[in-house]
């Protein structure tokens, strides 16, 4: 099969996946955010809007409004002249983000014991059986999923929608960072962690609570290897 045909078949794919419900600048707003925060596209990586425009078989004008939505959120860096590519945070960046991401979800947790419900702690816990389900069987993309859902669950449920917002944007960058820098860890210990703040949560011991989530994202950040550059930043 030449590459043109190839070409022709994935556009028919992706033509024939874009949903009625929403507009085709948000399609491919999804669909690239997907596909980065998946790993398929990894940090670093051009994205070129000639190959975007056959790919999603839409106009500039709609590539372009998607990925100068992305650039918004840091997830796309636009430089004129040369184009769009994945962002790739450098490490002074990647310091700067978890700094912020320690401080918001302290804030997170001690607005949240003073307000969590037994309905809360049903859907906490859960989640926690989820993750394990994932853990035991090996599923690690599914566990990453789930593991990043759990921190959004506790900003929805502050019922603080500024919160909700500034906790996804940092941690759609902290994927990226991640699959930047990280080396691997012990997904088990980081399942025990959350085990620990939903305890916490549930005696509404605030403190306690973000204590255990400083010394997560700490861990977290600790487990980065700046050193590591990936290859596609080479190119």
């Amino acid at each position: 099969m030449n590459a043109k045909k190839i070409i022709d078949l994935s556009a028919q794919k992706y033509k024939s996946l874009a949903p009625t419900n929403r507009t085709l600048d948000q399609w491919v707003y999804d669909s690239l955010f997907n596909d980065m925060t998946r790993g398929v596209l990894l940090p670093g990586e051009k994205l070129i809007e000639a190959t975007l425009c056959e790919k999603f078989q839409v106009s500039r004008t709609i590539i372009r409004q998607a990925l100068h939505r992305l650039a918004e959120l840091k997830i796309v860096n636009i430089v004129p002249n040369k184009g769009a590519s994945v962002a790739a945070p450098t490490p002074e960046q990647a310091i700067e983000v978890f700094e912020v991401r320690r401080g918001l979800e302290a804030a997170i947790i001690r607005l949240l014991s003073k307000k969590i419900g037994a309905m809360d702690l049903q859907r906490l816990q859960e989640r926690l059986l989820a993750e394990q389900t994932a853990l035991n069987e090996q599923d690690l993309p599914r566990w990453a999923i789930l593991a990043g859902g759990f921190h959004l669950a506790l900003a929805q449920m502050t019922g603080n929608k500024l919160f909700q917002k500034l906790l996804f944007e940092l941690l759609t960058q902290c994927t990226l960072i991640v699959a930047l820098y990280e080396t691997p860890g012990n997904s088990d210990c980081e399942h025990a962690e959350h085990v620990r703040l939903v305890e916490l949560l549930s005696l509404q011991d605030a403190e306690g609570a973000v204590k255990v989530m400083d010394q997560h994202l700490f861990e977290l950040q600790n487990r980065l290897n700046f050193s590591k550059v990936h290859s596609t930043q080479l190119k």
